[in-house]
């Protein structure tokens, strides 16, 4: 039995890498020791932490004047870091929504901001067309003195990217790549900073990579010291307890990309991936993909409908029968949603329009 794992996160990771995890689960390197059972001081931790860093940096392409961090928290922490570090002196900083995690960073800002002293902006926004494109907005609105333009990615519920950064007058973008690092290429040097889940393409959730321009560190200690960006550099990443296990994973992932020849390698497979499902859906007059201009679709997350809500619960029905699992859409929105990350094969997108096929033929008329 094959199962084919459409999770959009925690999601599908490769067998090789599952498999070495499993040869070195009891015994890693002759320690004697399980990788969750060293010390987080030990000199075998020291390795996996220090691989994993340098094997990210080639990856990524990561500028030496960028401090790399793993932290822990998931993402929805940074919605408060960012601020915390980078905003109380700038006072302004910029949101751009294009999905429900941007939305959550910028309410978040502004919850921050009855405490703190800043002041968040929306910059643009396109909820009310349900998020079905990516906002555009002036440059010559923002102040160049303002801390951050802040933006994500790729929008993982609703299906679109921002491949083309936007102009910001100067303003440093801060990017919420949580679900598309690794799979499509950026050049790290036009961010301020980065960071990202890892649940998506680097390994099980637990671990959240930061990688943040050592001009924007902060100067004067933040709310918590857990929370500082300046002191987590400044140790390493290893100011309290890591999750170990989860950054020995990612190691092992960044080794993975790096052996079929890293991200531009990555991109390519995913495009190749995501094509044959967008051209199946274009050409249909069953399926349709709810993203209002091509040039915004993710290659990551492709969600789409049947022509009524009751042909999508019974697809999600058979789906599942026929071993597609979490390929049900988000609650927010419905539907289905295929998120085909890096370590999802390409035999999996040919058996899933194989299926849709099939459904249709059954179902349409």
């Amino acid at each position: 039995m094959t199962v084919y794992n459409f999770s959009a996160g925690p999601a599908v990771l490769p067998k090789a890498v599952l498999e070495q995890a499993q040869k070195e689960m009891l015994d890693y390197r002759e320690s004697g020791m399980s990788v969750m059972e060293l010390s987080h001081r030990s000199s075998e931790f020291d390795e996996i932490i220090k691989a994993a860093e340098l094997r990210l940096r080639d990856l990524m392409a990561i500028p030496d004047n960028y401090k790399v961090l793993f932290l822990q928290g998931g993402a929805s922490l940074q919605f408060s870091m960012l601020p915390l570090n980078l905003a109380q002196k700038k006072k302004k900083a910029y949101y751009v929504v294009a999905g429900s995690w941007g939305k959550k960073a910028y309410t978040e800002a502004v919850k921050l901001s009855k405490t703190i002293d800043f002041q968040p902006e929306l910059l643009a926004s396109s909820e009310a067309t349900v998020y079905n494109q990516i906002p555009t907005f002036d440059a010559a609105r923002l102040d160049p003195e303002a801390a951050y333009v802040h933006l994500t990615t790729n929008n993982t519920i609703e299906g679109t990217t921002i491949y083309d950064l936007p102009e910001t007058n100067g303003v440093p973008i801060v990017a919420d790549m949580s679900s598309n690092i690794l799979a499509v290429r950026y050049h790290v040097a036009d961010f301020g900073l980065i960071y990202a889940g890892a649940q998506k393409n680097i390994g099980p959730a637990g671990v959240t990579i930061v990688i943040v321009r050592e001009d924007l560190l902060n100067d004067e200690p933040v709310l918590s010291s857990m929370l500082d960006y300046r002191i987590q550099a400044d140790n390493g990443s290893l100011y309290n307890t890591p999750p170990t296990y989860g950054i020995y994973m990612a190691r092992l992932v960044f080794d993975y990309v790096a052996s079929l020849g890293g991200v531009d390698a990555m991109q390519a497979k995913n495009i190749e991936k995501a094509n044959l499902l967008y051209d199946f859906i274009d050409q249909s007059e069953f399926y349709s993909n709810p993203v209002a201009n091509k040039a915004d679709r993710s290659i990551c997350n492709i969600p789409f409908v049947t022509p009524s809500d009751d042909l999508d619960k019974l697809f999600n029905k058979e789906a599942l029968e026929h071993d597609f699992k979490n390929i049900k859409g988000h609650r927010s929105v419905g539907g289905m949603r295929a998120s085909i990350y890096n370590a999802f094969p390409l035999e999996g997108v040919q058996e899933l329009v194989a299926f849709m096929k099939a459904f249709e033929a059954r179902n349409s008329g």
